[in-house]
């Protein structure tokens, strides 16, 4: 069992408890509220501190590490939300497009992501290889499922936003929301236009935002969705075109770690914690700030946290 602890504001406490109201169970001495999810038991305490617990702690806890553009849940996860882009149950089945990100809650490295083609008649083999929630891989698994989807020739655009451009586009204003919409749509435009339109009965995306939201990021930079664009959460769990996607995004992003780990010359921690914190502190002790606009993506808590251990 993973464990992840944060420390957040009242306010984003507040907005936490609205968000699980629906999940919460007894709640501890000391604690504000202590709800359970599907990917496990969230805890959160008057002295600012959120405990995440369960086989998906880290995952349930990227929602929160960094201000995403989420709703509240009304009573259990649903996969059938209440919006127009929810994908028909039959596209799981069918030729189809799925996109998915990596990235997106650790500090250090970059965010990367990945759109996979996936025909009809390559969905079995894909199962049969073990292609599914990455979140229930390990990482040596995920490099290995990677390298055999690539082997059985299926068609997809990988996009990697390092971290100097990652801090320069925050820097600009944008969100990391824009960030991730624009680079879901720029892939999925890639894998369309050789794919050809006719040949895929539609696009599912891991939903990080509400699509909504995801329409206006790209229609600022006057982009606009492809018909037959679906949404839903958890999509790695109904998409085995998602799924791929996901593998494959993941595996780009360790790979990148890797590298800036030799770059910076000491292994840089995934996520978001208390060893991240000390690992910044380390790197501003020896490199100087600078440093970190190359391997962090610097508007995270993280780096003012790191000043308790400089």
């Amino acid at each position: 069992m993973s464990q992840q602890i944060h420390t957040f504001s009242k306010e984003k406490i507040n907005k936490m408890h609205d968000y699980y109201k629906d999940s919460i169970v007894d709640v501890p001495q000391g604690a504000v509220f202590r709800a359970k999810t599907s990917n496990g038991v969230i805890t959160a305490y008057r002295s600012g501190k959120v405990m995440f617990q369960g086989k998906a702690a880290e995952f349930e806890s990227i929602k929160w590490v960094e201000e995403l553009e989420i709703e509240p849940v009304k009573g259990k996860p649903n996969p059938k939300l209440n919006h127009n882009f929810t994908p028909p149950s039959t596209i799981y089945n069918v030729s189809h497009i799925g996109s998915d990100e990596a990235g997106t809650g650790d500090y250090f490295g970059p965010m990367t992501v990945a759109c996979v083609f996936v025909k009809k008649e390559q969905l079995a083999k894909l199962k049969e290889i073990g292609v599914q929630d990455s979140k229930n891989l390990s990482d040596t698994t995920i490099k290995r499922l990677s390298k055999e989807i690539l082997s059985l020739n299926i068609l997809y655009s990988l996009l990697v936003l390092r971290n100097e451009k990652y801090n320069d586009l925050k820097a600009r204003g944008w969100s990391q929301g824009k960030m991730k919409a624009m680079l879901h749509h720029h892939a999925i435009q890639n894998v369309s236009n050789k794919a050809g339109q006719d040949s895929f009965e539609g696009i599912v995306i891991d939903q990080f935002c509400e699509p909504g939201l995801y329409n206006k990021y790209i229609g600022s930079e006057r982009q606009k969705s492809a018909p037959n664009t679906y949404f839903i959460t958890k999509a790695e769990s109904y998409s085995i075109a998602v799924a791929a996607a996901s593998i494959i995004a993941r595996t780009s992003f360790l790979k990148e770690m890797d590298l800036l780990s030799g770059t910076i010359g000491m292994t840089l921690p995934k996520g978001a914690s208390k060893q991240v914190d000390q690992t910044i502190a380390q790197i501003i002790r020896e490199k100087g700030h600078q440093a970190l606009h190359a391997c962090a993506k610097t508007h995270f808590v993280n780096t003012k946290k790191a000043e308790a251990y400089l």
